[in-house]
């Protein structure tokens, strides 16, 4: 039976992605948002080939292309006074056809692109300023949102709700309570800036990660002309002020060539915690969640964001397959069961071992008790062959195929 209505919480890039596609399927979307703009915080920059083919689908993709930029590799470093490569992983070569390569590009653009893309559909809406306060979910009748309006408080309802709103997840909290998401929380802090400063001029590759037990830092360019993510690690428990003030005294250790603050700009600033966290249930009734809302993960490797769009390509395939009775609500049970296997057995560990690897490991030992260090030491002296063709990706394994379970011609 075709759906009439699919309500989105949450216009982050999962919850525009999820949004765009059910659209072009047919299907009518309202995605309610409780800020007034898109959010321009400093967060993830780096599509990798899996999240590529969704933005495929979504007929996004060349408007990233033509806005990002294709980096050439990543770097592990030390942080001696040379900087000194450890090793390299390098990208494809920029001048390839292949479509499916990582693109940079800061988040707040690409949801921007993803924001007009939605608008161009009638059946879609964005409504901001509409912040969730309630949940309905009688057997029966449609789910309802009760939800603060400009206009107070009204009632929205639809066929199933997807939760896409965030790590402080609204949707998350009225399911199972504002204290109710397994996991833990590092005992280290974030920060994360957007800044310019001139790496080139030290041989900086366009991402690398520095091993320090103290200054351990990750520093990327996500923006053609030079705008620069660089994200570095502090002790817990300082206050927004506290981290700031210190910010002068990070940069100045950080940046290679005994930099002042005349020589650096910053454009954002953004401390966080950082959590390994995922909800026993990503379905309850008709009520379902994904990407942040229903996991999260340190950000080194880009496992969080990959996931979450993977997370969007199950989800609309699921609900597809139900508007086009292909398959019965029973598939969305799949959904959560697949979701949530793979960020154990996947993101979880690979991005948990990402982290770790910046701080607990001497950067002169690294190579030899890094079993991934040291196979990258190997491809670069080129005694490892290159897999297989067709060999999936470790991105690639985060996505699911949720047409192999349609039941119905």
């Amino acid at each position: 039976m075709p759906l009439s209505k699919i309500i989105v919480v949450g216009a982050g890039p999962s919850g525009l992605l999820l949004a765009i596609l059910l659209a072009k399927a047919g299907i009518n979307v309202e995605l309610l948002e409780m800020t007034r703009a898109l959010d321009t915080n400093p967060r993830a920059s780096h599509y990798t080939d899996s999240s590529c083919r969704e933005f495929e689908r979504a007929g996004v993709l060349d408007a990233l292309i033509a806005r990002g930029f294709f980096p050439n590799g990543v770097s592990w470093r030390k942080m001696d006074e040379n900087r000194t490569r450890l090793v390299r992983l390098i990208n494809a070569n920029p001048d390839t056809t292949d479509r499916y390569r990582m693109v940079c590009l800061p988040l707040d653009q690409l949801g921007i692109l993803l924001e007009k893309e939605l608008n161009k559909y009638p059946n879609a809406s964005i409504k901001y300023d509409h912040k969730v306060v309630a949940l309905h979910d009688k057997e029966g009748s449609p789910v309802t949102l009760d939800v603060e309006t400009p206009d107070g408080v009204s009632q929205f309802s639809a066929d199933y709700v997807v939760g896409c709103d965030g790590g402080n997840s609204t949707m998350r909290k009225l399911l199972f309570g504002a204290g109710n998401f397994p996991g833990f929380t590092w005992d280290k802090q974030i920060v994360a800036t957007n800044m310019y400063y001139d790496f080139d001029r030290f041989g900086y590759d366009d991402s690398q990660f520095f091993v320090h037990p103290e200054h351990w830092h990750m520093v990327a360019k996500i923006q053609a002309d030079g705008l620069t993510r660089l994200t570095y690690g502090e002790v817990g428990g300082l206050t927004h002020e506290q981290l700031l003030e210190r910010m002068p005294m990070k940069y100045a250790t950080l940046l290679p060539g005994n930099a002042t603050p005349d020589q650096w700009k910053v454009v954002n600033f953004s401390p966080y915690r950082v959590h390994q966290r995922c909800v026993d249930k990503m379905r309850v009734g008709r009520v379902l969640l994904a990407a942040d809302a229903a996991h999260l993960c340190n950000p080194f490797g880009g496992m969080g964001l990959t996931g979450g769009i993977a997370d969007i390509g199950s989800l609309y395939d699921s609900l597809v397959g139900i508007h086009q009775d292909k398959a019965d609500d029973a598939i969305l049970d799949i959904y959560c069961r697949e979701r949530r296997r793979i960020w154990h057995e996947q993101i979880n560990p690979i991005s948990s071992v990402n982290m770790k690897r910046l701080f607990s490991i001497d950067a002169d030992e690294i190579v030899e008790k890094d079993p991934f260090i040291n196979m990258v030491q190997k491809i670069e002296r080129g005694e490892l062959p290159p897999p297989p063709p067709g060999t999936p990706s470790v991105t690639e394994q985060l996505m699911y195929d949720m047409t192999q379970h349609y039941t119905k011609a």
